[in-house]
């Protein structure tokens, strides 16, 4: 899990703003956050959360790079 984490980390910002698009925001970074550790968020993430928090992921990569919120 820690290289899947250091891969999404390592990409360039621009796939990181494609992957966070609604529809694959909801499975890759619910996925990174289980990967961090917080497997229930991610859980709740993949399955609930996704659309809305395709919104929250993009602003936190455009202001800071990396996904920040609930992470």
């Amino acid at each position: 899990m820690k290289e899947y984490i250091r891969i999404i980390d390592g990409l360039p910002l621009i796939l990181k703003i494609i992957l966070a698009l609604p529809g694959l925001d909801n499975v890759v970074y619910g996925i990174y956050r289980i990967a961090k550790g917080r497997v229930i968020i991610g859980i709740l993430w993949i399955l609930f959360i996704g659309w809305i928090g395709a919104l929250i992921d993009l602003f936190t990569l455009a202001t800071s790079n990396k996904v920040t919120f609930l992470a």
